[in-house]
């Protein structure tokens, strides 16, 4: 269950949090699920991008810096339902080197970086 709901997370992190590309922690709102019933919450998760500096050679994996926490969580418990939900909460956002344990450490190419400049 914590990986489905971090899964969630992380993805409505990504989803246009306003246009700041330093590494900061934002306030999201997520919807979770126990005994039937849906609640949403207020989590806090890392959003943004770090400073890569990418190798010139195709297919030669560098080591990559990446917007992410030390995460904690925390249970809640929805009325009348015994089962607990556990969550996640980013504790201080940093850029850091890519773990490929828990995160997709896939190559960014500039067509997938946002544009925030406004004209």
């Amino acid at each position: 269950m914590q990986l489905v709901v971090m899964a969630m997370v992380l993805a409505l992190a990504a989803a246009g949090q306003g246009c700041s590309l330093d590494c900061h922690p934002t306030n999201i709102t997520i919807t979770v699920e126990s005994c039937g019933v849906n609640k949403a919450i207020e989590t806090t998760v890392c959003a943004g991008q770090c400073y890569q500096r990418g190798s010139i050679f195709v297919g030669l994996r560098t080591l990559q810096n990446v917007c992410n926490s030390d995460w904690s969580y925390e249970v809640m418990h929805i009325e009348d339902c015994p089962v607990g939900v556990t969550y996640p909460i980013a504790r201080n956002c940093r850029c850091m080197l890519c773990d490929s344990k828990d995160t997709s450490c896939d190559s960014i190419f500039p067509d997938d970086i946002t544009n925030c400049l406004s004209l």
